[in-house]
């Protein structure tokens, strides 16, 4: 299968936009305009070949190498096709993403998949703050797409989340699932304070400790059929639930400072 091969030449010495990384805009393109497609290096507007070689072409199979944590907005917008980062990602890294698979092998900075809107997102390490998140001042986060992070993710995970799911092999910084409209947030680890706070609609399943708000409200110990064929989901897209493949979970309705009609279910054991 043919590949583009974006190989970062020297570090930028500051951050570089680079919102032209995306397959669907390569499968039009031979290697010579891919090279030519304008980034942002500071107040420069330079061409991507200043930064990166550039190998192969036609394709929407692309695979970026080298040191990229400061290069930000990689897959931005994308609508299709495939996007490798093979190590660490920077800001904003498939924000907007509607369709497609992006799967960044390292790390991946703040904002990563900030309005996601469809296509499969993988992170195999950490995530930073505002994962799958809402811009500051939008009413709307990610609003469909399949999301997870194998690691653990920082602050307001899922803030805003419409539709989708969202899946974190890990620990959630503070305020995971803020203002959850609806959609399913999934956190094997540990959930930091604040969790679900302005809940709406929705689910957040959480596999270890919780810091629940006073403003849930205990409603029994029970295993719904949608979490087993949530899970299966899940782990075909290669996801281990974990010890969450069995026992049973406590539900918790709220946030009911709010309309009050999501719910966080606490996995246990027995």
């Amino acid at each position: 299968m043919s590949e583009v091969r974006l190989t970062l030449r020297q570090a930028p010495s500051v951050a570089l936009e680079a919102p032209c990384v995306r397959p669907d805009a390569f499968a039009t393109l031979s290697e010579a305009a891919i090279a030519r497609l304008p980034v942002e290096h500071g107040r420069e507007v330079v061409a991507l070949g200043e930064f990166f070689d550039v190998r192969g072409e036609h394709a929407d199979q692309v695979r970026v190498e080298g040191d990229v944590r400061r290069v930000k907005r990689l897959g931005a917008g994308m609508i299709g096709g495939s996007l490798i980062v093979a190590g660490s990602a920077g800001r904003h890294t498939g924000a907007g993403m509607s369709g497609g698979s992006l799967v960044v092998e390292g790390d991946a900075d703040d904002w990563t998949g900030l309005g996601m809107r469809g296509g499969r997102l993988v992170v195999h390490g950490n995530a930073a703050a505002a994962f799958c998140g809402a811009a500051p001042g939008s009413s709307r986060g990610m609003t469909g797409g399949l999301a997870f992070v194998r690691g653990s993710v920082g602050v307001r995970v899922g803030e805003r989340l419409r539709r989708g799911v969202i899946a974190v092999g890990g620990s959630a910084g503070a305020y995971a699932g803020a203002h959850m409209v609806a959609g399913t947030l999934v956190v094997r680890g540990a959930l930091g304070p604040g969790a679900g706070i302005g809940l709406k609609r929705g689910s957040i399943v959480a596999g270890g400790a919780l810091e629940l708000l006073p403003t849930f409200r205990y409603a029994c110990r029970y295993r719904p059929g949608y979490v087993d064929l949530l899970f299966a989901s899940l782990e075909r897209h290669g996801f281990d639930v974990g010890a969450m493949a069995a026992g049973a979970f406590d539900r918790f309705g709220g946030d009911h400072a709010d309309l009050g009609r999501g719910e966080i279910l606490k996995w246990t054991a027995s």
